[in-house]
């Protein structure tokens, strides 16, 4: 066995304060976040069952996954139409240049702060 593995297997709970295994050796029952919506699932509510940790490839840390009980997830939210509205503005105002007020078509790139064109508007001419 490992030092990483031997690190993350805590299935009582007593080094971290939760049942902890190496990551893909969790005990069926159990699913992260990710893998509930998969399966149009939520948490809700419910505490944290264990958690599976894993070493970083890069780097001295851990990554850790929280799991959650699938026979206590409930299932996720329709969507209403008034959250759908707002989904959908939000969207828009990722796609809204503010330098020009133009539709991109695109979520408008954070480390530009702008459209392509209006960022390089030099380019615009070469093509």
């Amino acid at each position: 066995m490992s030092a990483a593995f031997g690190k993350c297997w805590d299935p009582a709970g007593t080094r971290w304060g939760v049942p902890t295994y190496p990551w893909r050796y969790a005990p069926s029952g159990l699913a992260a976040r990710r893998q509930l919506r998969a399966r149009g699932l939520r948490p809700g509510g419910q505490p944290v069952a264990a958690q599976v940790m894993r070493q970083c490839r890069y780097g001295s840390g851990v990554s850790i996954a929280y799991l959650y009980e699938i026979k206590r997830a409930k299932p996720v939210r329709p969507m209403t139409p008034g959250r759908h509205a707002a989904l959908a503005a939000a969207m828009r105002a990722r796609r809204t240049c503010p330098q020009c007020r133009q539709d991109a078509g695109y979520c408008i790139p954070r480390s530009l702060g702008m459209c392509v064109p209006c960022a390089y508007p030099d380019d615009r001419h070469a093509a």
